[in-house]
């Protein structure tokens, strides 16, 4: 079993931030991560554009350095690689979070973090792991097809495809966009009366006009009731159609790994935004020991926190814990 003060489970961003602000205060740690360093940003569009600007990006006052204003997704990842190598973290990437058992007896605060490689015994974990890996199911039949996917990565793979985009937010507006340009027949599903006010601003018109001059198609105030693999059903506010179809992409949106929440201990709200539980100051749960960083914070409201807002996390996390050590 190996020993640390602290696990951080999660290597992105805030992953990273952590680590740093632990690192300067001499309290020793291990970042795991299931994947590759920042593994969700990896697993965003190739052609992805920040909305924050790379200035808002930034850790531990090290400059991000772009071109441009917004940062493409291959910018933010040569950065965040350039952060972790100037601090030598240590990470051990590729190693994925089972279980973690809470030992404490007393006033004395333990517990084990057993990976799919190793076991480690720690004082305190850090819960850095976005909300990324789970999305928001459609729970309709059909939605098992290999034709669907919650993730998209590069329109070119659509091209001359029949393809319905589920959502009206950045993920899926963007995904629509890009997939037109490169020839897709693009008809967006928007449950809503209007694509969302949250939309980069600067992405918005485009979809506006090219929802308008009809070369793409958007059904408003409707929802997908059925995927076949030659069809997709789809209820409008006046009839329920039938459109030939190739390809679904789901851009419902993601959601924190409530299931890991729950075994740990953490309570979370009895709302529908099922938000954890932690004091504001120190970023502590409910459960002594575990603190909670990043998006992960805002449950359901994943809209709320971003890299830019949450980064701060990590000094109140490291300041609460080398006060509590002195």
């Amino acid at each position: 079993m190996r020993s640390t003060e602290v696990v951080i489970v999660g290597g992105g961003p805030i992953g990273i931030a952590c680590g740093i602000a632990l690192q300067k205060r001499g309290i020793e740690y291990t970042i795991i991560e299931k994947g590759t360093l920042v593994n969700s940003l990896f697993n965003y569009p190739k052609n992805m554009r920040f909305f924050s600007s790379s200035k808002k990006l930034e850790i531990d006052e090290i400059p991000f350095v772009c071109d441009q204003t917004k940062p493409t997704r291959d910018q933010a990842l040569e950065y965040y690689r350039r952060v972790a190598q100037q601090h030598q973290l240590n990470l051990h990437l590729f190693e994925k979070v089972e279980r973690i058992e809470n030992k404490s007896i007393s006033t004395e605060t333990k517990f084990i973090v057993h990976t799919d490689k190793n076991t480690y015994s720690a004082q305190h974990v850090i819960l850095a792991t976005g909300f990324f890996d789970i999305p928001k199911a459609l729970n309709i039949k059909g939605e098992e097809l290999p034709k669907v996917s919650h993730y998209f990565d590069d329109g070119f793979y659509y091209v001359n495809q029949k393809l319905v985009v589920v959502g009206a937010s950045n993920s899926a507006i963007d995904a629509a966009l890009e997939c037109h340009r490169k020839g897709a027949d693009v008809t967006l599903v928007i449950r809503g009366a209007e694509v969302g006010q949250r939309v980069k601003y600067w992405v918005r018109p485009d979809i506006i006009n090219r929802i308008e001059e009809g070369s793409i198609k958007a059904y408003y105030q409707s929802e997908l009731l059925e995927i076949t693999p030659s069809e997709v059903v789809v209820q409008t506010p006046d009839e329920t159609l039938r459109l030939e179809n190739d390809f679904v992409l789901a851009m419902t949106g993601y959601q924190p790994n409530f299931q890991f929440l729950n075994e740990l201990g953490v309570s979370l709200s009895e709302d529908e935004h099922k938000a954890p539980s932690y004091d504001e100051q120190s970023m502590q749960s409910n459960i002594p020991g575990i603190y909670l960083a990043g998006v992960i914070v805002g449950g359901m409201k994943t809209h709320k926190w971003f890299i830019e807002n949450s980064i701060v996390h990590a000094d109140l996390i490291a300041q609460h814990i080398a006060t509590a050590k002195n």
